[in-house]
């Protein structure tokens, strides 16, 4: 591995993450902080669909937005795990195994997001189920991404979790980054254990509760994009591991 990313700097690397990372942020706060937030009336199976409907256009751009993330997590994993494995190549491989998990777990999930599109379009082969049926059924389907959305969440916790833990020990990324990474995992468990164990807490705490985890992982982007790695301890690292 290290002869390979050898041929590439490992500043290039960070580089290229902090844009993938960046679209990603913002595909997702596109997706879930202005199209699903404002459109989802909590409890409102008619208005919800009401509002669907009438954003139809945009409800299909936040899909692509979500297929947009899937296709930029991807290489994403390849670049965390260069960047973190002279630090611990065991660990770095379990965060990539996590990370593919949770990235196929949001990759199907987006189905459910789109479903309420074919449900409330008028097909003829729905016909026999009457309009507040139809409202409901496409409510179940936005909820129930809700609940996909937090497992695929639950699972990237754990990824965090494991960058956080390499990053902070790795000396060419300052410790505090690595801290507020973890702060994002312990912030995403919290908000998706809530949901599924005590979900009038959680419709408290949240969006808060997340405020902490967008500023670690912001963070994270930023620092790729902006400072990247310290080269010369990357590559002592790097040359250790190799021998």
């Amino acid at each position: 591995m290290t002869a390979h990313a050898a041929e590439i700097s490992p500043q290039t690397y960070a580089r290229i993450g902090g844009v993938l990372y960046l679209i990603i942020i913002v595909a997702g706060g596109f997706a879930e902080g202005v199209v699903r937030s404002r459109l989802i009336v909590a409890g409102d199976a008619a208005a919800t669909a009401k509002n669907i409907m009438a954003s139809e256009w945009t409800w299909r751009i936040a899909f692509a937005g979500d297929l947009a993330i899937y296709a930029c997590a991807v290489p994403l994993v390849l670049i965390f795990y260069v960047l973190l494995s002279p630090v611990n190549r065991n660990l770095a491989l379990l965060a990539v195994f996590f990370n593919l998990v949770s990235i196929a777990i949001e990759g199907v999930n987006a189905l459910s997001h789109f479903a309420p599109l074919l449900i409330l379009n008028g097909a003829d082969y729905l016909k026999v189920f009457d309009q507040h049926q139809l409202q409901a059924l496409a409510l179940l389907f936005v909820n129930l991404h809700a609940y996909g959305f937090a497992i695929s969440l639950t699972i990237f916790s754990f990824v965090l979790l494991l960058e956080g833990y390499l990053i902070f020990n790795s000396g060419y990324f300052p410790k505090t980054l690595g801290v507020f990474v973890a702060i994002a995992a312990i912030c995403y468990l919290t908000n998706s254990f809530a949901l599924f164990l005590a979900p009038v807490f959680q419709a408290k705490i949240f969006p808060t509760i997340l405020i902490p985890s967008f500023i670690g992982e912001l963070s994270l982007c930023l620092w790729l994009l902006v400072m990247g790695v310290n080269v010369p301890k990357w590559e002592d690292k790097a040359k250790r591991l190799a021998g």
